[in-house]
C-alpha cells in the first residue's frame, strides 16, 4: 500500500494530539513503529569536536513541516554513500540533527460497494499506527556536514543539493567557515 499524502495530516506543527479516554488503555498508543534511521553521527565525529574541520555546512528547513523518518533515512544514506566514495580520507563528519518523535496514525477505511455495512466509520476513530514523523520548525537544521578543505566543501554542496527532491518542503543551506 503507498504512504498517505502528507495533507492527510494535521497543519499545526505543535503538540500532537494526544486522546483523553475515561477508559485509561484507550488513552494511549499501544505500539510504536520501528525506528529506521539507525545512525545518526557518521564520519570523524573526534575532530569535528576538538575543531579540526573547518567548513560547516548546514542543511535547514526553509518552514514548518512534518518529514517522515523514510525521508530522512533515504537522504541520509544517499549523503553519507556519496561522502564516503568522493572524499579522500573519510575527512568528514555528518550527522542528522533531528529526531522522529510523532507517532502517525491512520484511520482505516474500506471502499466499494456494501463496506457501509463493515466499518464504524468515525466511531472510535483514533487510528492505528503507520509510521513517525519529526515536526521542523522553520530555519531548524536537519542535516550538518563539516569537512577539513575546500574541496572536500564543494563536492558536499553538489551532493546536498541533489536530496531537495527526497526531502518535504522547502530546503535551504548554510555554509559556515571555521577559524
Amino acid at each position: 500500500m503507498a504512504l498517505r499524502k502528507a495533507l492527510s495530516y494535521s497543519k499545526k506543527y505543535t503538540r500532537p494530539y494526544t486522546r483523553r479516554s475515561s477508559v485509561k488503555s484507550k488513552s494511549y498508543i499501544k505500539t510504536v513503529p520501528n525506528q529506521k534511521i539507525p545512525k545518526f553521527k557518521m564520519g570523524q565525529a573526534k575532530e569535528y569536536d576538538a575543531g579540526k574541520l573547518k567548513f560547516v555546512l548546514k542543511v535547514l528547513s526553509g518552514g514548518d513541516i512534518l518529514m517522515r523518518d523514510n525521508a530522512i533515512e533515504s537522504a541520509r544514506q544517499y549523503i553519507h554513500k556519496e561522502l564516503e566514495e568522493n572524499i579522500l580520507g573519510g575527512q568528514y563528519y555528518f550527522a542528522v540533527m533531528v529526531y522522529p518523535h510523532h507517532i502517525l496514525r491512520e484511520n482505516k477505511m474500506l471502499t466499494g460497494a456494501g463496506a457501509d455495512r463493515m466499518q464504524t466509520g468515525m466511531q472510535l476513530s483514533f487510528g492505528a499506527t503507520i509510521g513517525r514523523a519529526a515536526i521542523i520548525k522553520a530555519g531548524q537544521p536537519v542535516f550538518t556536514l563539516a569537512f577539513a578543505d575546500e574541496k572536500s566543501r564543494r563536492i558536499a554542496t553538489s551532493i546536498v543539493q541533489k536530496i531537495k527532491s527526497k526531502l518535504p518542503g522547502h530546503i535551504r543551506f548554510l555554509m559556515e567557515q571555521l577559524k
